[in-house]
């Protein structure tokens, strides 16, 4: 007996990475899929046994989770062009006529381990076709490998080459050794060449830790590690040793080799579009009946294919039945590949109703499942699904590792079902408005609307015509079932179809890495965030309130008196004829209504000129936007469930990248002033526990030092100086020591405002100085560092030759109106292009630090979550005894979030208020 095992799950991670990108022609990525083909078309020629088999993982928990739990917990979920291939590869299998065998609970290393040995045992041979470094420890007499893509065996001298020991001390060296990306903890600083000398002078593991013991190792740091971790190296050995007892799903004897259905494979070959293979193997590849799609070209080609979406907007199903959805989602998992898309009640997520949810997997074919209609006389809603039932038959979909879900704002549609169905966890998961948002920041907006518009060719029944609108708008569950069938399930059709479209472009536009690396597990990450929440003093807030009520009166009497008369305050009609036509102010602006201009900015330049009354004005409105935007708000804010404040953060909002937070929106709190702090006191620590606040030190000027050519700036980064008073010294030639504070203070408002594309009338604003001193100051700075200067002008020559600029890790922020014949406006835009490498390498930075603290922070055994972003800062909640031990983390994680030129530096505080630890 000859029995050949193919590592099914191993080598179509290696396919999908050698292979350049290939789709069917209704869009599926099928590289992976191809790659597997042809591999085993080959097999069929040149390598076959008298039995064949191909081994799969069933999933990623196995017994070695329950062993240590911490097994493979930071590999990422795979590539979403993968994800559709799994299941595909089984057809593959199945259409070659081989058995496919996994097994819940174990590896497929097990399973191939178990066949191998039972097989070598009875004196047959096995050969494993796989490069699977694991699977090496296997090799002996009877049991062989075959490295699958350089179609080379892999025997005794192989492993030596590699570990330094024969087959059957591979996994002394791999206990010693560890591995990262399965997490198997290993002894640190042990790498291969020094596991494989111990092992080869003491034998094994247990040999190692005799001699230490025994005192026979001389003192070295390499003694004092192996000692340290013993617990892990023996647990790592553990964790690396293949079972060779695991259940055979299958007998070996019913694994025996049998020539493949030629017209049941050819028509498996024709419908994927793999002509070439089917011609090596002289069999004929069967054409679906379906028209071409445009420009189709067979998928082993390099090119992708362009998926056919002249599938009509309609003939959506509605399902009110349980058989029904279950064949829906088994014909989703089936194509491992699907959109979802949620109707709710509301817009908060963690308040509002699931009313029903529809399911695409293909364009043209997608269906509505109403959940919560209500219906009346005249349009009676019929029988529907229990919602508890529907979301049973549902969630093995949403789990399903091989199967990508895609969805149109991910985090909303995340948090309904989750709260939906408590303990469901879904994914893998994209996201068609991150996608759009990685390569088209700034560009234009990425709604499904707009997007559908842009993309698609095609304007999607809008809310409002389902629903009505003012007055006559009707709750979305009083809609009928047909008009809500063809909205909900339209929904999700655009959105797989702007999957199919978008999806490829992140690689050719080069936003693959931001999207996969930040975008995509972001939506996870603020999703438990906003779950979280955060703790307000209701009390405080009540009192702040009142407190706010009383002296907005005493101001408002006063401003009163100012004007000579009373008025209203909030109108700015009455407020412009008091300003200019009562007092005849200068400098007002009318708007095209023909009414005065009021803004702030407008107020600010009269209290500039010295009148008293604007500047009282700006007082007034200050503290009425705290009172009624926080005070008032955040106590209405209150979630009567959790009984804490969840703010909803923007993924797909700004051009540079950066979050934004509504409802509440926490990031325009003032810094700096008493009021601005004092709501910052209400934002508490649940009892037994602190927050803890760490925020980038000054990250947009390293940022500015890291891309443009200014040694001193670096120097004095690298060297912890005072960077203002090192600027103020470099820029006025005064001594750093004994530098009073205003010089300081101008230098750090040019440090900031050069940042912001600052004119020197505003300079001079601000530092109530004359604007040609202002002026002065500008170009000594920029005489002083020219690499600013010319980093400024490259970055407008830039944005004009593409329409956007780079950040430093390349995302993409594209600047409107660079070319605009308005001055003003032009100007605008190009101090947009100044700053967003700057404003958006922050957001970058911030975001990779995001993503890599939760797994941080779970390997840590910290009970600490992440709550708030705000810009530069991050807040955090712990108990009291962890606080210390995160600050060291989050300090750690966040400044090796990027590699500058300068070190990067995080200030933490901890405190019972948010206050208190900013």
């Amino acid at each position: 007996m000859h029995l050949v095992l193919i590592d099914g799950s191993g080598f179509i991670f290696r396919a999908f990475h050698a292979l350049p990108p290939m789709t069917r022609r209704d869009g599926t990525p099928v590289n992976a899929v191809f790659g597997f083909t042809n591999m085993v078309a080959r097999f069929l020629r040149e390598h076959v046994g008298t039995h064949l088999a191909v081994i799969f993982d069933a999933g990623r928990v196995t017994f070695r989770n329950e062993m240590y739990d911490q097994y493979k917990a930071h590999r990422p979920e795979p590539p979403p062009e993968l994800v559709p291939q799994f299941a595909l590869v089984r057809e593959a299998t199945a259409a070659f006529g081989i058995p496919a065998i996994e097994l819940e609970g174990f590896e497929a290393d097990d399973l191939i381990a178990t066949y191998a040995c039972h097989v070598a045992s009875a004196g047959g041979r096995c050969t494993v076709v796989s490069s699977d470094k694991d699977l090496m420890q296997l090799i002996r007499p009877g049991i062989d490998m075959l490295d699958p893509i350089k179609q080379k065996p892999i025997g005794i001298d192989e492993v030596r080459e590699r570990f330094g020991v024969a087959p059957d001390k591979v996994v002394e060296v791999q206990a010693l050794m560890g591995d990262s990306v399965d997490n198997v903890p290993g002894v640190p600083g042990i790498g291969p060449k020094i596991a494989s000398t111990l092992v080869n002078e003491y034998g094994d593991l247990d040999g190692i830790y005799r001699a230490l013991h025994a005192g026979e190792m001389k003192p070295s740091k390499r003694r004092d590690a192996l000692e340290a971790h013993e617990k892990n190296a023996r647990i790592s050995r553990d964790l690396v040793i293949l079972r060779t007892d695991a259940p055979m799903p299958l007998p070996v004897e019913s694994l025996g080799f049998t020539t493949p259905d030629s017209t049941g494979l050819g028509i498996w070959l024709g419908a994927m579009g793999f002509k070439s293979i089917a011609q090596r193997l002289s069999i004929e590849a069967v054409e679906p009946e379906v028209a071409p799609a445009p420009a189709a070209a067979e998928a082993g080609a390099s090119s992708e294919l362009i998926p056919d979406h002249a599938a009509p907007f309609s003939d959506y199903l509605c399902v009110t039945d349980e058989a029904e959805l279950a064949r829906w989602v088994a014909e989703a998992r089936a194509a491992g590949l699907c959109a979802v898309d949620t109707e709710t009640d509301g817009l908060d997520p963690r308040r509002a109703n699931l009313i029903g949810f529809s399911l695409a997997t293909a364009p043209g074919r997608a269906c509505y499942v109403p959940l919560r209609h209500e219906g009346d006389l005249e349009h009676p809603t019929g029988p529907q699904l229990d919602t508890v039932r529907a979301l049973d038959i549902l969630a093995p979909l949403l789990e399903d590792p091989g199967t990508l879900k895609v969805f149109q704002n991910a985090k909303f549609d995340l948090a309904v079902l989750e709260r939906a169905r408590p303990g469901l966890r879904i994914g893998p998961i994209d996201d068609t408005m991150l996608i759009s948002y990685a390569q088209a920041a700034g560009l234009h907006g990425h709604g499904m609307d707009e997007l559908s518009a842009r993309h698609l060719g095609h304007t999607p029944i809008t809310y409002d015509q389902v629903t009505g609108t003012g007055r006559n708008r009707i709750p979305f569950a009083r809609v009928p079932l047909p008009k809500a069938t063809d909205y909900a399930a339209e929904d999700a059709d655009v959105t797989l179809r702007l999957w199919h479209i978008l999806r490829p472009t992140l690689r050719t536009n080069r936003s693959l890495a931001l999207y996969e690396q930040l975008e995509r597990p972001l939506i996870r990450v603020l999703h438990d965030m906003e779950a979280a929440g955060i703790a307000v003093d209701e009390a405080e807030l009540r009192r702040m309130s009142a407190d706010f009520g009383a002296r907005m009166a005493v101001m408002e009497t006063e401003i009163h008196a100012l004007a000579g008369r009373s008025f209203n305050l909030g109108s700015p009609k009455q407020l412009g004829e008091i300003l200019f036509d009562e007092m005849k102010l200068s400098g007002g602006k009318r708007l095209k209504t023909g009414a005065w201009s009021t803004d702030s900015a407008m107020l600010e330049s009269l209290a500039d000129q010295g009148s008293e009354l604007p500047k009282r004005i700006l007082d007034w409105r200050q503290l009425a936007k705290l009172k009624s935007t926080y005070a008032d708000a955040l106590v209405q804010e209150i979630n009567p469930e959790t009984k804490r404040v969840h703010t909803s953060f923007q993924m797909a909002i700004t051009a540079t990248g950066r979050l934004s937070s509504n409802e509440p929106n926490l990031q325009n709190i003032p810094i700096r002033t008493e009021e601005g702090g004092r709501i910052r006191r209400a934002f508490v620590a649940q009892p037994g526990h602190v927050l803890l606040s760490a925020d980038y030190s000054q990250i947009e000027l390293r940022l500015l030092a890291h891309v443009a050519e200014i040694p001193a700036l670096r120097e004095a980064f690298a060297e912890g100086q005072d960077i203002h008073a090192r600027t103020a010294s470099e820029v006025f030639g005064i001594p750093m020591e004994g530098m009073d504070s205003l010089t300081r203070r101008r230098a750090k408002a040019i440090n900031f405002g050069i940042i912001y594309g600052i004119s020197a009338f505003g300079l001079a604003r601000q530092l109530s100085i004359p604007p040609g001193e202002a002026r002065a100051y500008i170009d000594a700075y920029f005489a002083r560092y020219p690499g600013i200067r010319d980093f400024m002008d490259r970055t407008r020559e830039e944005a004009k030759a593409n329409g956007y600029v780079l950040t430093p890790f390349g995302r993409r922020c594209w600047i409107s109106g660079i070319d605009d014949k308005n001055g003003a406006r032009r100007g605008y835009a190009e101090r947009q292009a100044s700053n967003a490498p700057l404003q958006g390498g922050a957001a970058d930075i911030i975001k990779r630090a995001m993503v890599r603290l939760p797994p941080a922070m779970r390997k840590a055994g910290l009970d600490a979550r992440m709550l708030l972003q705000v810009h530069d800062e991050l807040l955090f909640e712990a108990p009291e005894a962890e606080a210390e031990t995160l600050a060291v983390l989050v300090r750690g994680v966040m400044q090796d979030a990027a590699v500058l030129r300068v070190p990067l530096v995080v200030e933490t505080g901890i405190g019972r208020s948010w206050a208190e630890a900013h």
